[in-house]
C-alpha cells in the first residue's frame, strides 16, 4: 500500500492509501478520488516527506546500530567473502570473460580475478571448461 498526500483544486490537503501508483491514477481518472472537505474530484498528489524513523535501529544490546555493519550472520559472512575476494584478486571489470579465457588458454599469466560477465559469456566459459563461479554480491567497482 502507498500513502499519498493529496490536494484538491480548492487547496484542501488530505491523504489517501492506494494499492499502487497505477491504482491511484486509475481511480483518479475515474473520478473516484475526492476531497473529504468539498467533494471535488480534481485531485493531485502533493509533496510529502518520507517516513524515516527518528532513532537508528538498535542492536540487541540496546545501542544504536551502525547502518554499515551486518544485520545478521549471513550478511557478515557475505561481507567477509567480499573482503577476501577484493583483497586477493584483481578486478578486471567487463573484461572478465576475455581475461578468464586468456588465462585458460595460456595466453595470459594465471592469477585470481573477479569482474563482470553477461550471462551468455559466463555460460560459454563454463561450456568450454573455463573454471568460473558467480559471486553472491555486486562488485563495488563499476566499469563503464
Amino acid at each position: 500500500m502507498i500513502r499519498y498526500a493529496l490536494r484538491c483544486k480548492e487547496g484542501h490537503d488530505f491523504d489517501g492509501w492506494f494499492r499502487s501508483s497505477d491504482a491511484f491514477e486509475t481511480m483518479r481518472a475515474a473520478g473516484q478520488v475526492a476531497c473529504a472537505q468539498c467533494g471535488s474530484n480534481e485531485v493531485v498528489k502533493s509533496l510529502m516527506a518520507p517516513s524515516v524513523p527518528k532513532d537508528a535501529p538498535s542492536r540487541s544490546d540496546g545501542k544504536a546500530r551502525d547502518l554499515t555493519e551486518p544485520r545478521n550472520p549471513a550478511e557478515a559472512a557475505l561481507e567477509k567473502l567480499r573482503h577476501h575476494v577484493e583483497k586477493n584478486s584483481d578486478y578486471v571489470g567487463v573484461r572478465f570473460a576475455d581475461e578468464a579465457r586468456a588465462m585458460h588458454e595460456g595466453r595470459s599469466q594465471h592469477r585470481a580475478i573477479h569482474g563482470e560477465a553477461r550471462p551468455e559469456e559466463a555460460r560459454k566459459l563454463i561450456e568450454d571448461g573455463v573454471p568460473v563461479a558467480p559471486l553472491p554480491f555486486i562488485p563495488r567497482q563499476k566499469a563503464n
